[in-house]
């Protein structure tokens, strides 16, 4: 489910990351590594999480939508939907879609959000 960067984005530059041979007193390099662990950390995070967010958030679109259909597919045809008027943007259905999908994404990139743990109780 992360989208920019991708995981093997990620991942790479990550690797990039663990083969520079700056010392670990660089200020500089203390600082990328904190990034680095916050990196790791997400990785994580998406490998345990991505695929039952994805997973819902695909159910919740074909039933949406009526149709079946591959993730990229039912993103593009929920926004196919909307430009075209065939589903309005305050629909109550969309809307608990995308506040589902916003939960979930939330989660894996910043699961510390003070919010969460109420937005996860609704």
């Amino acid at each position: 489910m992360i989208t920019c960067p991708t995981a093997a984005e990620l991942q790479a530059a990550l690797t990039l990351f663990d083969r520079d041979d700056a010392g670990p007193a660089d200020p500089r390099r203390v600082f990328l590594a904190r990034v680095a662990d916050n990196a790791r950390a997400l990785l994580d995070r998406e490998a345990t999480l991505g695929e039952a967010a994805e997973a819902g958030e695909r159910a919740r679109l074909a039933v949406l939508l009526g149709v079946e259909g591959d993730f990229t597919d039912l993103n593009r045809q929920l926004c196919d939907a909307l430009r075209s008027g065939a589903i309005e943007p305050r629909d109550p259905a969309l809307l608990d879609h995308l506040r589902a999908t916003a939960i979930a994404r939330i989660a894996i990139d910043q699961p510390g959000y003070c919010g969460l743990e109420a937005l996860l109780g609704d």
